[in-house]
């Protein structure tokens, strides 16, 4: 198989590799920043449950949790497995990201001085107003760095979905590895993974820069 044959067909699963990425952050962001409330309510109950959902999320193999997610239903209650592998794929990745999106939140929220709360309280605003317009911003600018990141390693992390046979760039590279018994597809992998992460860098790094009001 020539180069530019390979390189096309694994172009294929680039589609898949980006619906994975989008759908992720399209769900995990917004979750992680209801976790994040909820890991701070002052009800003692919610905030344990809330905590120890959170470890227990960070403190085991993403992989793990694919394979839960995909084939746990079907083990358990012996429910029909998925056809479509990305329905699964994409809940496992938005509940593990929200995990650890949240503790960026919560860490941008904390960081907050109190003062500002009361300034706003004095000035008329209502907590909910206060939040978003005063807390979030600046939580936004603070957590941007950390964020990045995680946007990082997600672009990576999608290669994950081919231990439930879901046929993105990376499953597809392995397959024609295996079959040509050959390394140049996971070298091709890499180039693609590079230059998806040199794109998200540059946008993540143009979005830190229209918050530079905030300092």
């Amino acid at each position: 198989m020539s180069l530019m044959t390979m390189i096309i067909k694994m172009s294929e699963g680039l589609g898949k590799t980006c619906a994975i990425f989008f759908l992720t952050l399209l769900f995990s962001l917004p979750l992680g920043m209801i976790v994040a409330l909820l890991r701070m309510s002052r009800v003692r109950i919610v905030s344990a449950i809330t905590r120890a959902v959170i470890t227990v999320l960070r403190g085991t193999p993403l992989m793990l949790q694919l394979l839960a997610v995909t084939y746990g239903p079907y083990y358990l209650f012996g429910a029909t497995v998925a056809r479509n592998k990305l329905i699964p794929v994409v809940i496992a990745f938005s509940i593990n990201y929200a995990a650890y999106f949240a503790e960026i939140y919560r860490g941008g929220i904390e960081s907050i001085p109190i003062g500002q709360y009361e300034a706003a309280e004095v000035l008329g605003y209502t907590k909910l107003l206060t939040f978003l317009r005063i807390i979030l911003p600046q939580v936004i600018k603070r957590i941007m760095p950390s964020v990045t990141n995680e946007v990082v390693t997600l672009v990576k992390d999608t290669s994950m979905a081919f231990t439930v046979s879901y046929q993105e760039m990376f499953t597809i590279g392995k397959q024609i590895a295996n079959s040509q018994t050959s390394f140049l597809p996971f070298i091709v992998a890499g180039v693609f993974y590079y230059l998806f992460n040199v794109i998200v860098d540059y946008v993540m790094g143009r979005i830190e820069k229209r918050l530079d009001y905030y300092k």
